[in-house]
């Protein structure tokens, strides 16, 4: 009992979040499509009140007559249709004026999970697929566009009908006015009971979509992978294990969907044949002045009254999706945000009299800014000496995979990591960044807690260079500026000649305005890989972490990027971490992990001359595998 109330007061409040974007979009347009759907709704219960007056004032006098004169009668039809053509233009108003709500709504909810999407932590796109995510701007978003534009206004205008037509059944006949209410109460219980079936199944529908979806997006990205190995059957097997789960709850979602409506369709003809026959019976007899217009009247008005509960349950599947769409899409958007409680910034920064003054303009000198609670500020020079200090970290509490690591990068250092994969090593350099917040110990970038630094400056002060390149769609040169949007071309051509880029870029068809498209699936690895070097260079940071930024390229590449490397990491404190031993020899400083922790530092030449780990490794002795 307990979680069918929690259930219900969850979806009291999905529906109430839904209103409010529904509303808060245009409430001018969303009031007028509510007068015109009340206007339209009252126009079709009022002509059914209008057959009564034509019956009884009208037809039936003139049935009487020798000699009948029927201007009466035409003007009276006249009006009707005057009250039906209303109906008409209201409601092709109403329902074009609603097109632009739900878009409107749509859009409003794509922006705030976009932008809500943009604030979480790369922890929560560690846990979810990238086809799951992308449902919730298809699939749910689709379902809701469905829900506003047309089960929406089509609830309100029956629920306006139901109460209208009810209320003039009561004024001609409370005894008629009864026996559709006890038929309404058969149909509202059999709506009950069917309905809460079919949105049980209907909200996993939703969810097994989402996962059909993310296994499609895995398998499509991986599909050279899939080849390769052979795994084109197993990959059936797995897609029709989730498609068939998708099936199952599809099939009884619209199983219980599809059988609602006929049921009721039945019992609404057995209440028209049973309102005939008693309303005759008492208009023959007299009774309580029932005519013949008004049992005429009747008849039309427990159609205007039970068919809009008929429509209401022909939506249940259509609200039970958009209900569940909703829930999934509020759920993204109630993810908790990337914390950021730094308040220390980076600043460009010039020299006056011996001291650091704030300036607006690129000088090539960074400053940290640090204001303190006495209202004063300092400003410290950016050097990049970053220092950690006995630091543990896991990705989960009970699973710690750094182990009480301790190293120092003096200003302008290469400091190089060494190890096996799930050593560490980019564990080592998210944290740098804050990627992920540590268990225990201390990170201090210029002396500062880097708890204390803005995320957004602290990632600025920190370019990178990841072993996985990604391309977006674009020109070469936009991909490139994408690491300084204010860079001038000259800056970004600069940038690609430093990272050795320049001359493969002019070999395109259309140089740097050559379009890429499908993440650049036009170029090799390596020649991403010198793009998104161009890039890490055109931001011109204080800092760098290269994360096995060559081991895609060829050797003849590799040594073009290695001395477009040494450019780029002249004079900046550099993190490299890299499989090729080669690429690391002039480093200043050689970490080895092992399973979190470091076994052994030191520079090349003394490392080798322990002849440890890093000597079995350097010889061959030991494969970083």
């Amino acid at each position: 009992m307990k979680k069918e109330q929690k259930a219900k007061r969850f979806s009291g409040q999905t529906i109430k979040r839904l209103m409010n974007y529904i509303i808060g979009h245009n409430k001018l347009i969303f009031a007028v499509s509510c007068i015109c759907i009340v206007l339209s709704t009252l126009a079709n219960v009022g002509g059914s009140m209008f057959i009564q007056i034509l019956v009884d004032d009208y037809i039936e006098p003139l049935l009487l007559e020798e000699n009948p004169v029927f201007s009466g009668l035409a003007r009276a039809l006249l009006l009707l249709a005057s009250v039906y053509l209303i109906g008409a233009l209201c409601t092709l108003f109403y329902s074009r004026l609603m097109i632009r709500v739900s878009q409107g709504c749509l859009k409003s909810i794509r922006d705030d999970m976009f932008n809500h999407m943009q604030s979480l932590p790369i922890r929560y796109f560690d846990t979810k697929t990238h086809g799951e995510i992308m449902s919730h701007y298809t699939n749910d978003t689709d379902t809701l566009r469905q829900f506003i534009s047309q089960a929406l206004p089509q609830l309100f205008a029956c629920a306006i009908t139901v109460l209208s037509s009810f209320c003039i059944m009561l004024y001609y006949s409370r005894l008629l006015a009864l026996l559709v209410v006890a038929v309404t109460v058969c149909i509202v219980v059999i709506t009950r009971i069917i309905a809460g079936k079919s949105t049980k199944y209907f909200i996993r529908q939703q969810v097994a979509l989402a996962d059909v979806n993310g296994y499609i997006e895995e398998i499509f990205n991986g599909q050279k992978v899939v080849k390769v190995f052979c795994h084109e059957e197993k990959s059936e097997i797995g897609f029709d294990e989730k498609n068939d789960q998708l099936y199952r709850d599809s099939r009884k979602a619209n199983k219980y969907g599809n059988i609602l409506m006929p049921i009721l369709g039945q019992i609404g003809n057995m209440q028209y044949v049973l309102l005939a026959f008693v309303g005759g019976i008492l208009s023959l007899n007299g009774f309580g002045a029932i005519t013949p217009g008004v049992v005429v009247a009747f008849l039309s008005l427990s159609k205007s009254f039970s068919m809009p509960i008929q429509q209401i349950s022909q939506q249940v599947s259509m609200i039970s999706m958009a209900l569940a769409g909703a829930d999934r899409i509020f759920k993204l958007i109630d993810e908790p945000s990337e914390t950021d409680e730094g308040y220390v910034t980076l600043v460009h920064a010039r020299e006056e009299n011996g001291q650091l003054v704030e300036c607006a303009e690129r000088t090539g000198v960074y400053a940290w800014k640090h204001p303190h609670h006495d209202g004063t500020t300092t400003y410290t020079k950016m050097l990049g000496d970053i220092r950690m200090v006995d630091v543990d970290f896991g990705y989960t509490p009970d699973k710690i995979v750094l182990h009480n690591v301790t190293l120092y990068a003096e200003p302008g250092q290469k400091v190089a990591f060494v190890g096996s994969t799930g050593a560490g090593k980019t564990t080592i350099t998210n944290l740098i960044n804050r990627f992920y917040d540590i268990a225990d110990g201390k990170i201090r970038y210029d002396g500062i807690n880097i708890n204390k630094i803005k995320k957004a400056d602290l990632r600025r002060s920190l370019g990178m260079v990841l072993q996985d390149t990604y391309l977006f769609t674009g020109t070469v040169m936009d991909n490139i500026r994408y690491g300084n949007l204010e860079a001038t071309d000259e800056e970004c051509i600069a940038a690609a000649k430093l990272a050795n880029a320049d001359d493969f870029i002019r070999r395109l068809p259309d140089g740097y305005n050559t379009m890429l498209t499908g993440a650049g699936a036009g170029l090799s690895q390596g020649q991403r890989q010198l793009l998104a070097i161009a890039r890490a260079a055109v931001a011109n940071p204080p800092a760098m972490i290269l994360d096995e930024a060559t081991s895609s390229t060829d050797t003849r590449t590799e040594r073009l990027v290695q001395r477009g490397m040494d450019s780029l990491m002249a004079g900046r404190t550099t993190f490299v971490i890299a499989h090729r031993l080669s690429t690391i020899q002039n480093s200043d400083v050689i970490m080895v992990l092992d399973h979190g922790r470091i076994i052994e530092r030191g520079d090349h030449d003394s490392l080798i001359a322990k002849r440890g780990t890093y000597y079995q490794l350097y010889t061959g002795a030991f494969e970083l595998e």
